[in-house]
This record gives structure tokens, C-alpha cells and sequence, in this order.
């Protein structure tokens, strides 16, 4: 057999250039440099399949991968094909053992996962792991490639991103062990070689003049009208701020002055949400709440969010897609004056310190009414009616307390480590 001729060089690569069509440059043997009018180059290899078919391969784009890297990649395509072994065939086995396809495999057995938890793992995936260790095969990726990864996503100051960014690994990983493509968990390798995560609570204020001054401050607040109301509707309901945002008016009767927000729409445990299916939260209103929501009705009431996005038009129906985004009410904070000393999320914390220790209600009663699992002996049923017809009277006197603060009343001190019944 005649020796190869070597046709192309790394400077005819380099130069290479075409205005209106592709141009295919030849190497010998099926491997040719396809240049673009964009600029771009890519190498391609075309070959005969054992089978008899014609078929071609991409082995990247150039200068990425080199003039003698494509050689290399071309001569064991054609050791595979003397050997009756189709390139391809090898190129899909060797894929589906990397460590991007395996973790979207992952992805897609958790049929318990909200969508929004699925988006939100893979997001974490594709910014910080698949550019580095995608296309890498699984059972060949070491713990020290793993932390160099992680610590890409420490230098930007994430720290709780890296350790969340570990964990999905980890699972991924033993996924692969399960799977039979994986021999180890290198992710587990890593304990304790990270940052640690500083915990932060949500930022509340709790003494009482604080909160008189925040609830004033709120009163000048002159944004958007919906960023209004949520700001001046969140400190009434005191539930989380995901919840908020995605209120949809089927959910509230204006004639009983309730809320019925769905169990799988509470941030909740997947245990919690299974044992109380088709179950909801019911949120008395105040008659405070119930003004600010009435009067929102006439805005946002021909559509399907009570809190819509401010940024995104409405469609031709006047509709909005989007609700308001999850900064949107801590900006409204932040911009009178309280950036790091209240959050959004931080109207839990404060209710539930002035409704135990200042107002004097049950801890059971707060405790349902914030959503959190009860435990009693008697049962779920006896937990609902037991409670409820208080929850309505405590969400009242609280709005009003709030009302008596706001106009500067008699400012009550705290009763620390108060008994909570």
C-alpha cells in the first residue's frame, strides 16, 4: 500500500479562507478541513461503514483541535474499521458514557421533581459543570478535576452554589455506580474540602419600633401599583415570597375572605406534599388583606396572576405569563433603606415573634398558619378544625396591630423566651 501523502500544513489551516461557498480542503483518506464563509473551520471525516454505507464523522473544529490531532483521530477510526468496527458505533458507546448524558439520564428518572426543580438542577449543571467535565468520560473523572471545577464556582464568591454543585455531582455519580459506567463517588471525596457556607437567616426585623418604622416607610414606597400592593400584602399573610408571587385569583374567595393556595404550590417536604395531596392551605384575609386584593381586581383580575410581572407586557388579552420576579419585593426594601435588615421572606420570622410574644396566640395556631407541619395526636382533621376559626381571628388582630404601629401607638416591648400557648 502507498505511504500517505501528507497534503495539508498547519499554515494552509490557518489561511485558509472562502467568501460565498464551503470549501473542503483534503487530507488523504477521508480527512478534510471544511472551511466556511463565517470563518469557521471544522474537521470532518468521511469513511465506508462495514456495512457498505458511506458515512461521516466530525472530529472538531479547528484550531481547537490540531492538523496532527485529526490525523490521530483518523487513524483510529481506520484501526476500528480494519477491525470491522464502525467508528460511530464506538463514538455513541464512548458518549453515552460521559458525564453530561449521564446526568440528564438522571435528570429524567426523577418523575417526582417539580419542573421547576428539574430546571433548576440542570441550570446548575450546564453553568458550572457541563463546559468542564461534560464531554469527559465518567468512571475516568478524579476527585482533584471535580474540586478544581468546584473551586471555579468558589472564586466567584458562590459558596453555597459549589456545595449545592457537589451534591448534584454526587448523586450523578452514584447513578453511574448503579448504572454500571461508574466504579466510585469522587463527589464524596470532597467532604469537608470546601468553604463553608456561612448561614444567613432572612434578615427580620423584630423589635417592635422597627417594625413601626418600617411599616411608615412602606406607606411612601411610590413603585410600580402591583409591587405596591405585594409589598403592603406580604407583611398581612406572612408566607413565603414564592408562594406570594404565584397567586392566581381562582384561588381567592372575596365573599368568605379566604386563600386556598394548592399543597403542591407550598414549599413543602415531598413526603408532605404526597401524604396531603389535593389538600389546601387556607389563608383567612383580613379585612386589610381583602381591601388591597379587592382593589387590585379591577388590574390584574382579567388574568390569571394576582401579582403579575411589571416588566414583561401583558399578551393582547391583557394577560401576563410571568409573575412579579423573586426580587422584586426585597428591591422594594432594599430601595427604603432596609437592605440587610428585612427581606421578603423575613415577614415569617416577624409575625411569628410579635403573634407568640406579643399578642399572646397559640404556637399551633402560628405554626399552621405559617404553613409548617403540626404534629397532634388527634390527626390532620382535628388540626384543621381546631385551629381555624382562631387563624381568622389572630390574621385580623395582627393586621390591626400592624394598622396601630403604623399610625404610632402604644409601642409593646417583647417578652422574651414567653411562653408560647
Amino acid at each position: 500500500m502507498p505511504k500517505h501523502v501528507k497534503t495539508l500544513t498547519d499554515a494552509k489551516c490557518r489561511n485558509a479562507r472562502t467568501k460565498e461557498q464551503q470549501l473542503k480542503m483534503a487530507d488523504g483518506q477521508g480527512l478534510f478541513l471544511l472551511v466556511k464563509p463565517d470563518g469557521t473551520k471544522f474537521w470532518r471525516y468521511d469513511y465506508m461503514r462495514p456495512s457498505g454505507k458511506r458515512n461521516s464523522l466530525s472530529f472538531g473544529k479547528y484550531p481547537e483541535v490540531t492538523l496532527q490531532e485529526a490525523r490521530d483521530k483518523r487513524s483510529e477510526a481506520r484501526a476500528q474499521l480494519a477491525k470491522s468496527i464502525d467508528p460511530a458505533d464506538v463514538r455513541r458507546t464512548t458518549q453515552a458514557e460521559t458525564f453530561e448524558p449521564i446526568a440528564l439520564e438522571w435528570i429524567d428518572t426523577k418523575s417526582s421533581w417539580s419542573e421547576r426543580h428539574k430546571e433548576t438542577t440542570l441550570s446548575r449543571l450546564r453553568l458550572n459543570i457541563f463546559p468542564w467535565l461534560g464531554v469527559r468520560p465518567i468512571k475516568e473523572i478524579a476527585a482533584p478535576e471535580l474540586l478544581a471545577v468546584l473551586r471555579r464556582i468558589e472564586a466567584k464568591g458562590n459558596i453555597e452554589t459549589a456545595h449545592r454543585c457537589r451534591s448534584i455531582c454526587g448523586q450523578v455519580f452514584r447513578y453511574a455506580i448503579a448504572t454500571g459506567r461508574c466504579d466510585r463517588d469522587v463527589a464524596a471525596d470532597l467532604k469537608g474540602a470546601l468553604k463553608e457556607v456561612v448561614v444567613n437567616c432572612h434578615a427580620a426585623i423584630i423589635e417592635t419600633k422597627e417594625l413601626a418604622a418600617l411599616l411608615r416607610a412602606m406607606e411612601d414606597y411610590s413603585g410600580h401599583y402591583v409591587v405596591c400592593a405585594a409589598l403592603r400584602f406580604a407583611p398581612l399573610v406572612f408566607l413565603r415570597p414564592g408562594e406570594l408571587r404565584h397567586a392566581r385569583w381562582q384561588e381567592f374567595d372575596l365573599e368568605t375572605a379566604t386563600w386556598a393556595i394548592p399543597i403542591e404550590r407550598m414549599k413543602l417536604k415531598k413526603t408532605e406534599k404526597i401524604r396531603r395531596a389535593g389538600q389546601k392551605h387556607v389563608v383567612p384575609l383580613s379585612r386589610q388583606a381583602l381591601e388591597i386584593i379587592q382593589e387590585l381586581q379591577p388590574l390584574t383580575g382579567q388574568g390569571d396572576l394576582v401579582f403579575p410581572s411589571v416588566r414583561i407586557a401583558p399578551d393582547a388579552k391583557g394577560k401576563s405569563a410571568k409573575p412579579l420576579s423573586e426580587n422584586t419585593i426585597g428591591a422594594a426594601l432594599n430601595s427604603l433603606g432596609y437592605k440587610g435588615l428585612m427581606t421578603a421572606h423575613g415577614w415569617r420570622a416577624t409575625a411569628k415573634s410579635h403573634l407568640e410574644e406579643v399578642l399572646g396566640h397559640n404556637k399551633s395556631a402560628v405554626e399552621r398558619q405559617l404553613a409548617h407541619a403540626v404534629s397532634d395526636p388527634n390527626g390532620e382533621s382535628y388540626d384543621r378544625a381546631q385551629y381555624f376559626d382562631e387563624r381568622r381571628e389572630m390574621m385580623q388582630r395582627w393586621a390591626d396591630y400592624l394598622d396601630m404601629l403604623k399610625a404610632g401607638g402604644k409601642v409593646i416591648p417583647l417578652r422574651r423566651n414567653a411562653g408560647g400557648e
